[in-house]
């Protein structure tokens, strides 16, 4: 529904050359997007969501933006379309995201029940790698060790988001590992996992949450 004129705080992830999917306009700190002609969700707008994880979902790169959206304004159940979104500040979060989807294979593997080593150890070396401390051989390495204890689609899916060095990953395991009877508990804590994380980088403005 449309909402009166005012300013809203939100989230919205970006490509990593800075650059907005259809228009191709550059995104930067302190400028602001307009958007032309009527609003319509997923069609035409400048969007963002009110929850990072929401927004993730359409992410299309690591570069996360604080945004303030003002105009007319679309909430949708996910997300919002405005006709003017100014960027409050910009962080690259892909290391974050790689974290995070390192967590949440984490929690996918103790959920399962997953005591293979191998599996264990694939998660150690990509944080390892994210530090520096592993070469891309030892990543490779330890991916196929990962995939070699996967016995069944289930545990491929969680596996899937600890061994890609690509922020997609992160967005690959927020989705992935959560689906199954506890949904609900598992979106909660993945929403406050990531809202930690981002309170991390040093980009992040407490006067702009």
């Amino acid at each position: 529904m449309k909402t009166k004129p005012k300013k809203i705080l939100a989230w919205h992830w970006a490509k990593a050359d800075l650059k907005t999917q259809h228009s191709n306009e550059p995104i930067a700190k302190g400028k602001t997007l307009k958007a032309t002609g009527p609003l319509q969700l997923c069609e035409n707008g400048m969007h963002a969501s009110l929850n990072p994880m929401d927004a993730l979902q359409y992410a299309p790169g690591p570069m996360l933006c604080r945004v303030e959206l003002s105009g007319e304004i679309i909430q949708g159940e996910d997300k919002l379309c405005a006709s003017s979104r100014k960027v409050l500040w910009i962080a690259n979060a892909e290391h974050m995201l790689q974290e995070f989807a390192c967590l949440c294979a984490e929690r996918a593997l103790k959920a399962a029940k997953v005591d293979d080593p191998r599996s264990w150890r694939a998660i150690e070396v990509k944080r390892l790698w994210l530090a520096g401390k592993a070469t891309d051989a030892e990543l490779a390495a330890a991916r196929d060790a990962a995939w070699d204890a996967a016995r069944d689609a289930a545990w491929a899916a969680a596996w899937g988001a600890a061994r890609a060095a690509a922020w997609a990953a992160a967005r690959a395991a927020a989705w992935g590992a959560a689906w199954g009877a506890a949904w609900g508990a598992e979106i909660k804590w993945q929403r406050a996992t990531l809202a930690k994380l981002i309170k991390r980088l040093p980009e992040y403005r407490r006067d702009a949450k």
